[in-house]
């Protein structure tokens, strides 16, 4: 029997509405609708633009139903970390931040005196970062404590989406495990990490699996909304054309790039804690054993600083002129380029600080990005095969990212698959 399916995938650059048709075991898919997702800058700080992506989310739906006789199901998957409260008379209090806002640089070492980053570590296997979940939830308790008081529940991006659609509190577990907050050991919220922060864990909804059905939509249908593995990568990671257990990784390409292995349990000790690796929640129980990586965002954002010089390329050119374009010494920092502005003049005086030649045009500064990005490819893969105790044969690239070519041939060690 034929049936149809809306998958939602919205990822920090943009977002799209994409219709499955399974019949025979056999999956088609058919891209309905793309939308640009675009933060909104504001004097207090940087914010998603929440209503929006909804109304693009309902745009999905009502195109979903026009292209099939009859839709049976709703998925949606999101960037992670990020987060809305929602009070208990069910309205959204504050815009969700983007996790880009400079409001928690710092903030670690904040928290690190209330609870001491070992701790924190050993409870939730987390790499840190400073825009994790956590840290934005300890600047709202400490700034707008009057906000969090209000406040009935947290929920993740999807689960905030997925409550706009149903009206359903849940939290999804692959989600939840982004936030440094949650234990992969336990499988459970790590509340005493809260309490020490001041934070009531009256805030955290319930716990899901992926393919949890919540209820049927409330808008533009009744379609049945089910939650999936909702944090985007590990819906890339579970679509990683692989069998489980055998010498291969991952590289989760996109915005963000995320490297690593599919376990069967979290590896917790020192040295992952000193490698800066994460675990987090996979579909079926497993666990992405990972390391975030700038990926191309860089990348884009030297494209949309050309566009506001007037000066409008595509993906596709950008790429082919970086081809044509001589091979670089010049490395960069990708960790150094973390916050919004211009790019291209930022990648110069990076350069004239660490007295490297810089790039001078569109061509050579996109070959150089990517050959750094490239470089840290291989620096993360011999890091994730010393933790993970055996050497990798197969990178598997999937997401947006995987269909940049050039990339895909500076990823050379060693075999690598692209599967967009």
């Amino acid at each position: 029997m034929r049936r149809h399916y809306l998958a939602l995938d919205l990822g920090a650059e943009s977002g799209r509405a994409m219709l499955a048709q399974l019949e025979g075991g056999r999956v088609e898919l058919t891209e309905l609708y793309r939308f640009a997702n675009r933060p909104v800058e504001l004097p207090t700080g940087l914010y998603w633009d929440t209503l929006g992506l909804f109304r693009e989310i309902c745009e999905g739906i009502r195109l979903a139903g026009k292209a099939a006789d009859k839709l049976d199901g709703i998925g949606i998957d999101t960037w992670g970390v990020d987060f809305g409260l929602v009070s208990g008379a069910g309205e959204l209090l504050l815009n969700p931040r983007h996790y880009r806002d400079r409001r928690t640089r710092g903030v670690q070492e904040e928290v690190f005196q209330l609870v001491p980053r070992g701790e924190i570590f050993q409870q939730t296997g987390t790499q840190f970062l400073d825009f994790n979940s956590l840290y934005q939830l300890y600047v709202l308790q400490r700034d707008s404590p009057e906000v969090v008081k209000l406040a009935s529940k947290l929920l993740f991006m999807p689960d905030l989406f997925n409550y706009f659609l149903t009206g359903i509190f849940a939290s999804e577990r692959t989600i939840a495990s982004t936030s440094q907050f949650y234990d992969p050991l336990k499988q459970c919220f790590a509340t005493g990490i809260l309490r020490k922060l001041g934070i009531e864990e009256r805030l955290l909804a319930d716990l899901i699996e992926p393919g949890t059905a919540l209820g049927p939509a409330l808008v533009e249908s009744r379609t049945m909304v089910y939650a999936t593995a909702s944090h985007d990568t590990a819906s890339a990671v579970a679509a990683v054309p692989a069998e489980p257990g055998g010498n291969w990784c991952y590289i989760s390409s996109g915005t963000w790039s995320l490297m690593g292995v599919e376990l069967e349990k979290p590896i917790i000790n020192d040295a992952v804690l000193a490698a800066n690796f994460t675990n987090e929640q996979g579909l079926g129980g497993t666990v992405r054993f990972l390391k975030n990586i700038p990926g191309m965002w860089l990348f884009e954002e030297c494209r949309r600083a050309w566009e506001r010089r007037g000066e409008k390329y595509s993906y596709a050119e950008l790429i082919g002129r970086a081809a044509e374009a001589k091979r670089f010494e010049t490395v960069l920092d990708l960790d150094e380029f973390i916050s919004r502005g211009d790019a291209p003049r930022q990648i110069s005086e990076y350069c004239r600080r660490t007295g490297q030649e810089a790039p001078s045009d569109v061509g050579t500064t996109t070959r150089v990005i990517l050959q750094s990005l490239a470089l840290r490819y291989g620096e993360v893969l011999e890091s994730l095969e010393k933790l993970i105790g055996r050497q990798i044969e197969v990178i598997h690239i999937v997401g947006g990212g995987s269909r940049n070519k050039l990339l895909n041939q500076l990823t050379r060690r060693p075999v690598t698959s692209a599967v967009s």
